[in-house]
């Protein structure tokens, strides 16, 4: 489960956050994670007590919200969802097309004081 180890790093990048902006309590990190990103947000949520341990983050509260997956068709130009297996577009049946967003791991906020 690589989730613990990315979380870890985001446990990081967040504590140098709140260091150099002076503050002293973290209330809440919201994470966005993609549909499709390589990190399942079921295992982020197991494992985020274990990465907060002991840290500046300890008592926050942990909020994740799930981009979509969306792609785009290069044959009839149409925006799609995209799930998991999807091999053509649903309005053409073209099996060109681009994904344009679902793989995203961001620290969208950290609300603190």
């Amino acid at each position: 489960m690589h989730e613990l180890g990315v979380l870890m790093e985001v446990v990081r990048i967040v504590e140098d956050v709140v260091r150099e902006q002076s503050l002293t309590q973290v209330d809440r990190l919201v994470l966005q994670i993609g549909e499709m990103a390589l990190v399942v947000p079921s295992y982020v949520e197991q494992c985020y007590p274990a990465a907060v341990q002991g840290t500046l983050l300890e008592n926050t509260r942990l909020d994740i919200e799930i981009i979509p997956a969306s792609g785009r068709c290069r044959q009839c130009n149409h925006v799609f969802h995209v799930s998991e297996g999807y091999v053509k577009c649903p309005y053409c049946q073209s099996y060109s097309w681009e994904l344009l967003g679902g793989r995203e791991f961001l620290i969208k906020e950290i609300a603190a004081c």
